[in-house]
């Protein structure tokens, strides 16, 4: 089959998929895979073929930009669903287009991120089957509210209506430039409502959150989306550094940006209190010449390789950071920023692999110690290394594969 794979997002939105097309291309099909260009090196690496869709992720993070005053800021659902639909809304004709002139001769299109109401637009236009997949619970259940919601600020009962709201509230914020995109560059009537009959493929692991029985037939929660190392070779200088002591903290928020980076390299400094730390700088663009020798900077390094080798992990709660150091079986410090990082955070928690969120909007020193000395706790490294074991067992991309061609040929 030749599949079309639309996404657009963060490097964390983006990496799971391009993993996803190296296995349907292993399996013997073709895929071609668009997404924000500062996010195709995944791609790239793994020899997936990829095209850049217009626009720019990374500098809509960027302090004062439209997404950095969503992670630096108290911003409420309402404002950080604007934001998103603004950046997706300046490129949706463009978009659009994109994803018409490379789904040609494609079989179906798998959809995900905030292109996927473009790509399910190009879908009905090219009349194929369409999939979509995400990282995120979207499929409302009474299990648990919206993973963009304020965890345990939901009454049980209504966690079923919240996900329904925040997805039409979603769609409501994008239509109107999807529907202009539809009609100019496809030819389609306008859309009313939101898409919910086509089958949902979710990158999560059932360890981390099993599949609600309210669930559809077409929602299948496959597990982790991610490519082994391999034989990756550390820089000399992180294998010294490794060598040298006891295992590390690992320090690490991905995309996150916008916040004040003075403050936020004082803060981790402070709470590290000379332990030895990896500190990955990500997007953030911090100044790393001020941190002391305790702290060593890395690059972009596999996480199913460097993970395992620390003691904890300190993230922002990206499903795909989440996932890997969960999988790793160390405990995680979770700082969200927004959007479905305090879902993970909860979660986690939950499970008692990590202590309560830290506010990374707010960050604070003294809560950042208090949060790393309970991920030293024995018993949360116990929990954590049993729950690596058991999600070592899953084949996320091996179901999704499996699901894909299943939908696809029946």
């Amino acid at each position: 089959m030749k599949l079309t794979v639309v996404t657009y997002g963060t490097e964390g939105d983006t990496r799971p998929l391009a993993a996803l097309c190296r296995s349907l291309m292993d399996a013997g099909h073709d895929t071609h895979l668009l997404a924000d260009r500062a996010t195709l090196g995944s791609a790239e690496a793994l020899g997936v073929p990829a095209s850049a869709l217009s626009g720019d992720i990374r500098a809509a993070l960027m302090p004062g930009a439209t997404l950095g005053s969503v992670v630096s800021g108290r911003t409420s659902f309402d404002a950080t669903a604007k934001a998103l639909a603004s950046i997706a809304n300046a490129s949706t004709r463009a978009w659009m287009q994109e994803v018409a002139d490379a789904s040609a001769r494609s079989d179906a299109i798998i959809v995900s991120g905030l292109a996927a109401f473009v790509g399910l637009s190009v879908a009905e236009y090219r009349r194929v089957p369409v999939l979509g997949a995400s990282l995120i619970p979207l499929t409302p259940t009474r299990d648990f509210a919206s993973p963009f919601l304020p965890p345990s600020k939901v009454p049980r009962w209504l966690n079923r209506i919240s996900q329904r709201l925040v997805n039409s509230l979603l769609w409501r914020a994008f239509r109107r430039a999807t529907n202009a995109a539809r009609a100019e560059v496809c030819g389609l009537a306008p859309r009313g409502g939101v898409w919910t009959d086509h089958p949902m493929l979710y990158g999560v692991s059932p360890n981390l959150l099993p599949r609600p029985r309210d669930w559809p037939a077409n929602a299948t929660v496959c597990g982790q989306w991610r490519q082994a190392s391999g034989d990756w070779t550390p820089p000399a200088a992180l294998t010294r550094f490794l060598d040298a002591g006891e295992a590390p903290l690992y320090i690490g928020f991905g995309s996150m940006a916008g916040f004040d980076r003075d403050q936020f390299v004082t803060t981790l400094i402070e709470a590290a209190e000379g332990r030895r730390v990896l500190f990955y700088p990500g997007w953030s663009g911090v100044d790393t010449t001020r941190l002391p020798e305790n702290f060593c900077v890395i690059g972009e390094t596999p996480h199913d390789w460097l993970f395992a080798r620390t003691s904890a992990v300190v993230h922002h709660g990206g499903s795909g950071t989440t996932h890997s150091a969960c999988r790793a079986g160390v405990p995680s410090v979770v700082v969200p920023f927004a959007g479905d990082q305090a879902f993970w955070a909860h979660r986690l928690a939950a499970l008692g692999v990590a202590p309560a969120a830290v506010n990374g909007r707010r960050l604070r020193a003294s809560a950042l110690k208090q949060a790393i000395a309970f991920a030293q706790r024995n018993e949360v490294k116990a929990r954590a290394a049993e729950l690596g074991r058991r999600m070592a067992q899953e084949d996320g991309l091996g179901v999704a594969v499996s699901e894909v061609e299943r939908l696809l040929t029946r």
